[in-house]
């Protein structure tokens, strides 16, 4: 019988592994935001290194705006709930039903993008995809609860295999004994092997892979006791944990960040502005020389105040500087072509999109277009490994809360819409009015083939217009179009409508009268 690893054990032997990539995320820090990936041994009372330039602060904020920009629309889900043809066939026998289906998958994309906005899932995600930049590694994790935590690479390992599968994630939790369960509490009484109880306590998660690989078995351990309560399941398509790196690396189980990638032009950078400031400091002192034989005393040029009138020799008295313009310039040209460089990486010199709730489709095409052709397909490769599986999970505590109606299984799946592609329905609303226009040389006969019922609920759909009590239905539109008749009808047969018939008729005999006598005279 084989003997049991515990997760503190494979914890540590993983993170050989790991350290490499660790290092390289500190090295990128460095150089941008420091407090993203802090060396090792740093606590709340280490002052953090702060670079001389700030440009790699600069871009990789604006980087992350734009991602999250595109991976989040703030005014559009990002996200489309599918429905075979074959399963809508079965369900309504009735193509026009699919505008009654796409209206139901559409509230239900509303209440999940509400549900992301009111657990604040925006801003755990911004420092996700910063971590992303810099580090090239992160982990989320969805709480029951519906929130979204962050494992920054240094208390988390995983193990992949050679195509990039997920095989096992372990992570390290911090926690304070007072925050333990009575379960917890439980584990640990009388142990005399927990050294540092009463600072805190290391909680180790670990989510393996099945062997038959069709589902994902998760346990905590807390000092090598596994947590009874803690022993559970995922769906194979539905882990709580989703890992996320910024490039996909053969046969690698870590990623590497975007920073990595330009380290030598803000390391570059950064040794040039510091040689430069210091070098100003220095060059700004000056001090002025006096011949020790000279004429002119040094008390008399020290203690004269400005303008004074002194005897003296000008010729003994010389001023010290550093003469190191041209050197200057050298470095301040340098610096130039490098800050280009690394703007038209960081994507400064493109348009700013509006920072606001209020941001157009067409805006957030745009951003996402200048994604993939400057990222190298990144905004693609996210929509897989993060929106993919977020959503995924997400509906599927939601639907486990009652928060959302039970889904028919493998029926009706979730979509990114990524790339080229307008995010969320606009693109259905864009080909909707074209085939409207195409058939514009055909207008008089367009009614008579075109549903106009179903026409307007696809493109209120596409708008992601709340569509219920909007639309008048066909029991309402009949309703009114009978009670419109009943009423001419009975204001034809009023005695005002028989009066007024009753003038129109002594009208047109008056004229037949007056019609004759003008023929016989």
């Amino acid at each position: 019988m084989a003997k049991y690893t515990t997760a503190k054990s494979r914890y540590n032997t993983l993170e050989a592994i790991r350290d490499p990539f660790l290092d390289r995320a500190r090295d990128s820090a460095e150089f941008t935001i420091p407090s993203i990936m802090p060396r090792e041994y740093h606590s709340k009372h280490t002052t953090l290194h702060t670079p001389y330039q700030g440009i790699g602060a600069r871009g990789t904020n604006n980087l992350s705006s734009k991602l999250l920009l595109a991976l989040l629309p703030p005014n559009q889900p990002f996200f489309r709930l599918t429905l075979d043809e074959f399963t809508l066939s079965e369900l309504s026998g009735r193509d026009d039903m699919k505008g009654e289906f796409e209206k139901a998958m559409a509230s239900i994309e509303r209440v999940v993008m509400s549900e992301m906005e009111v657990n604040n899932f925006r801003n755990a995600l911004f420092e996700a995809i910063k971590h992303l930049i810099i580090a090239g590694n992160v982990l989320l994790y969805i709480t029951p609860d519906l929130k979204m935590k962050v494992y920054h690479l240094d208390r988390y390992v995983i193990k992949r295999d050679g195509i990039g599968n997920v095989l096992e994630i372990i992570t390290k939790d911090m926690v304070a004994p007072s925050s333990l369960t009575e379960e917890q509490k439980l584990l640990i009484e009388g142990d005399k092997t927990k050294d540092g109880y009463d600072d805190t306590c290391e909680i180790y998660t670990c989510v393996k892979r099945s062997a038959n690989g069709k589902k994902w078995e998760v346990h905590q351990e807390l000092y090598e006791k596994i947590i009874p309560s803690s022993v559970g399941t995922y769906p194979i398509d539905k882990n709580a944990f989703i890992p996320l790196r910024y490039t996909s690396i053969d046969n690698a189980d870590y990623g590497r960040g975007f920073i990595e990638e330009y380290i030598g032009d803000l390391r570059s950078l950064e040794a040039l502005y510091r040689a430069v400031v210091e070098g100003s400091a220095a060059s700004s002192k000056v001090l002025f020389l006096v011949k020790p034989n000279g004429s002119t005393r040094l008390k008399t040029l020290s203690e004269s105040p400005n303008g004074a009138i002194r005897e003296g020799d000008a010729n003994d008295v010389t001023t010290l500087q550093v003469n190191k313009f041209s050197d200057f310039n050298v470095a301040f040209q340098t610096m130039r072509l490098i800050e280009e460089r690394l703007q038209f990486a960081f994507m400064l010199n493109t348009s700013v999109q509006r920072n606001n709730d209020r941001v157009t489709a067409t805006e957030i095409n745009y951003v996402s277009k200048e994604l993939d052709d400057s990222l190298g397909g990144l905004y693609s490769l996210l929509s897989q490994e993060l929106q993919l599986p977020l959503i995924n999970r997400l509906m599927f505590q939601m639907e486990r809360k009652k928060a959302l109606p039970n889904l028919p299984k493998d029926s009706i799946r979730p979509k990114i819409v990524t790339g080229l592609e307008a995010l969320g329905r606009s693109s259905d609303l864009q080909r909707l009015n074209t085939f409207v226009n195409q058939l514009q040389p055909f207008a008089d006969q367009l009614m008579t083939y075109l549903n106009l019922e179903e026409y307007v609920k696809r493109v209120g759909t596409s708008l992601g217009v709340e569509m219920d009590g909007l639309i008048k239905s066909q029991e309402q539109i009949a309703q009114e179009q009978q009670a419109m008749q009943e009423q001419m009808m009975i204001q034809q047969n009023s005695p005002v409508a028989v009066k007024e018939g009753m003038g129109m008729v002594r009208d047109s005999v008056k004229q037949d009268r007056e019609e004759n006598n003008n023929k016989e005279n």
